[in-house]
């Protein structure tokens, strides 16, 4: 690791340890004081050099949501600027404490500014500047580093756009544009931020704090320039340049306008929403990965499987921004982020803009594809800019994916609907908080209408693929675009498994940031036939789940999920019916359509859990911190009450009906685990899964098994509870093989 993460000393006490109270980590911490994350050398030398404690995480508040940004740490609203102002102040402490560190109190003093070489471009000049800051200090007196600006012809004065050394083209597209552009050595292959973490040893600040702070210094040249628009600085970066955008910004309000791109965790995406229950790049990846770990500061690897305890997020940085122009660029299946993430970043932030009088300034720009960019995107960038800076009026209308209004549903549906049915069994039950369905036909599903080579490339379906296992693009259902991974080499008709995903918006069945192989590829090694989609709403069907509600407002998202599941066991087991005319079969491998199991991790294992209940061809379940009883699922709970499944994502927006009085649900998770009896049922509930109640769960799961045992399979139905947090890693997949095995 680099030499400066073990140098990295506690400036002051961070604000959330001194008020929640801290604990010495070790064998004698309890179970909430204890840190979740693996054992790193770098980190726990870090913890030992500079005696940091860890947070006595039990007497933290847990925000599931993100932490309110208009309400003071005392609970006290925000409601002038005034106020604004002193709740701006705590967030930007908070930050530094816990996420970026502190830059150096000292502000060098620019000693000494040359023009070491000169060169003509098409429509403007190049300057090579090499500054010298005094910094003061005994032991590295001054720091020089280099510069590069292109100066329009003409004599200005000019809006200005920066950008790192990473980014240089881009600058080429800002001189066409009229822009003075300066790029700046702070980007991966040119950081001459590093000098000054020599000049500045006992500064606690992250690299990516450290570059941010960079690009301020090089600012406090450029508004000595007499070309420069000193009241239009425009700041952009893509990805973890993107993320140094965010907090240079946010520190330094001399930056005008900033545009984000795909700055992923950390950037436009808060840690809640981009942890391991995402595949996304996670606290717990970040800081384990050398090339990532020193971003920000070690405090961070702490709130490990405890993203909830953070006293504020990375959606402060907005806030810290607000209300100068602010675009959150990023793409609809950039595996660095998720869509829903970068929403609730934008929602909470809306509200500071709208407070400040100035809306129109945040926005969010979507893109197609991944994580790369291009010359459309830097582009659109110079629109916002120009837009800012009352260049031009380019349209930057307000796109959301995930905004669910529960009381514009309700007023869709009909009076009747909205009452469960009496002296129904459970059944019927289930049916009716899935809401109701349209009449459709079935078909048996094939090749045509599948992924196409190049969409498949985008959502890397073959990354990590064993050469023994194939993949079959296929279509079923509802024009539902799936893959059959097998072995070609296995003869005798293989046992099927559906896998289910989680919360991965962007990156859907595939994932995206994981350790070891992804479950489809090892499944299928081990003699599986597996088959895999992206569920509505995620992947390449997340506008497909943006729309929905508009063309099925009396139906739900899950009970289409379910349906689709229901769909694929059609296709396991050719039950479809004949192709219709134009359609193409398919030939399946040897498969085994009396052996189908789901398997299904967080929104998967729910949807398994839900499918099983309502189709008896589905032989068992393994369902990965894939639910918490509903009635107990209250607002007061930590795990952000049931709402989170009628109104954030959407999912069973009858379940709203209930809303305060959970108690009276007409069915819970114990029915659904009764419906699905006596068939094998895995239950795997994490003890640290900050979205469920592990008491809740265990209780539920006695009731069930009451009645499996009266069924006379109480084996059947086994629940696991691993001291771990909430994550579907190697180590989970092999508690899937395993337990398959023995159910096959």
């Amino acid at each position: 690791m680099p030499t400066v993460i073990v140098r990295w000393i506690v400036l002051s006490a961070p604000m959330w340890a001194a008020t929640a109270g801290v604990q010495a980590q070790g064998p004698a911490a309890s179970a909430e004081s204890r840190l979740l994350a693996p054992p790193l050398s770098w980190f726990e030398a870090w913890m030992e050099e500079t005696g940091e404690k860890t947070p006595d995480f039990a007497s933290m508040k847990s925000w599931a949501d993100l932490p309110p940004l208009l309400r003071f740490e005392d609970g006290l609203p925000v409601r002038t600027t005034e106020d604004w102002g002193r709740r701006r102040a705590e967030l930007r402490r908070l930050l530094c404490d816990g996420i970026l560190g502190h830059v150096p109190e000292e502000i060098p003093a620019l000693a000494k500014a040359e023009i070491v070489r000169t060169d003509k471009l098409a429509g403007g000049a190049r300057r090579e500047v090499r500054l010298t800051y005094a910094t003061r200090t005994t032991t590295v007196p001054e720091v020089a580093i280099t510069i590069e600006l292109q100066v329009p012809d003409g004599t200005g004065p000019f809006p200005v756009f920066m950008t790192q050394s990473t980014h240089r083209r881009v600058g080429l597209i800002g001189l066409a544009r009229g822009y003075l552009v300066c790029v700046y050595p702070g980007g991966d292959g040119n950081d001459q931020g590093d000098k000054f973490a020599e000049a500045y040893p006992k500064a606690d600040w992250g690299r990516l704090t450290r570059r941010a702070w960079l690009a301020s210094r090089v600012l406090d040249y450029l508004v000595t320039l007499p070309e420069v628009r000193k009241d239009q600085i425009a700041l952009t970066g893509h990805s973890r340049n993107g993320k140094q955008t965010m907090i240079a910004a946010a520190l330094d309000e001399r930056f005008t306008a900033v545009v984000s791109s795909s700055s992923g965790t950390g950037g436009d995406s808060p840690f809640r929403f981009v942890s391991e229950t995402a595949f996304e790049e996670s606290v717990e990846f970040m800081s384990r990965q050398q090339g990532t770990a020193d971003w920000f500061h070690p405090r961070i690897r702490m709130f490990t499987g405890r993203e909830d305890k953070l006293p504020t997020d990375i959606h402060a940085l907005a806030a810290l921004i607000a209300p100068r122009f602010c675009l959150l660029s990023t793409a609809c299946n950039d595996d660095v982020t998720t869509t829903f993430a970068v929403e609730r970043n934008y929602v909470a932030n809306r509200e500071v803009y709208r407070l400040l009088g100035k809306p129109e300034a945040l926005r969010i720009r979507w893109r197609e594809g991944s994580h790369e960019w291009n010359a459309q995107d830097a582009e659109s960038y110079f629109d916002w800019f120009d837009r800012a800076f009352g260049r031009n009026a380019f349209e930057f209308p307000e796109q959301l994916f995930h905004a669910f209004d529960w009381s514009e549903w309700k007023a869709k549906q009909v009076s009747a609907s909205l009452s469960p049915p009496t002296g129904q069994d459970a059944r019927q039950t289930v049916l009716w908080a899935l809401g109701e369905p349209p009449a459709s036909g079935i078909d048996p599903g094939g090749t045509y209408s599948r992924e196409v080579a190049h969409e498949s490339a985008l959502m890397g379906r073959d990354d990590g693929k064993p050469k023994e296992v194939t993949r079959l693009a296929i279509s079923f259902g509802h024009n539902v675009r799936g893959d059959l991974f097998y072995r070609t080499n296995i003869k005798d008709p293989m046992p099927c498994v559906i896998w289910l995903h989680p919360y991965s918006f962007s990156s859907g069945y595939t994932g995206g940031y994981m350790l070891g192989p992804r479950i489809h590829n090892s499944l299928a090694q081990k003699g599986y036939a597996v088959l895999a989609f992206d569920q509505l709403g995620f992947g390449r069907r997340l506008a497909e789940g943006r729309d929905f509600y508009g063309r099925y407002p009396r139906w739900s998202k899950l009970g289409k999920m379910v349906a689709d599941v229901r769909a694929a066991v059609d296709f396991l087991t050719g039950k479809g019916g004949p192709a219709g005319p134009g359609q193409s079969g398919i030939e399946l491998p040897p498969t085994d359509p009396g052996r189908i199991f789901c398997v299904g991790y967080s929104l998967g294992g729910t949807v398994a859990l839900y499918s099983a209940a309502l189709d008896d061809r589905i032989t068992g379940i393994a369902s990965f911190a894939g639910f918490t009883p509903m009635r107990t699922d209250t607002d007061a709970k930590p795990t952000g009450g049931l709402r989170r499944l009628w109104e954030w994502h959407g999912l069973i927006p009858r379940l709203g009906l209930f809303h305060g009085r959970e108690r009276e649900l007409p069915y819970d998770c114990e029915d659904l685990l009764a419906m699905i009896a006596p068939r094998p049922c895995l239950i795997v509930s994490p003890i640290h899964d900050r979205e469920a109640s592990l008491s809740d769960i265990t209780a539920c799961v006695a009731k069930a098994r009451a009645w499996w045992e009266s069924k006379g399979a109480p084996a059947a139905l086994t629940h696991l509870t691993p001291d771990d947090y909430n994550r579907f890693q190697g180590e989970q997949q092999q508690t899937v093989a395993d337990w398959l095995k023995q159910s096959k």
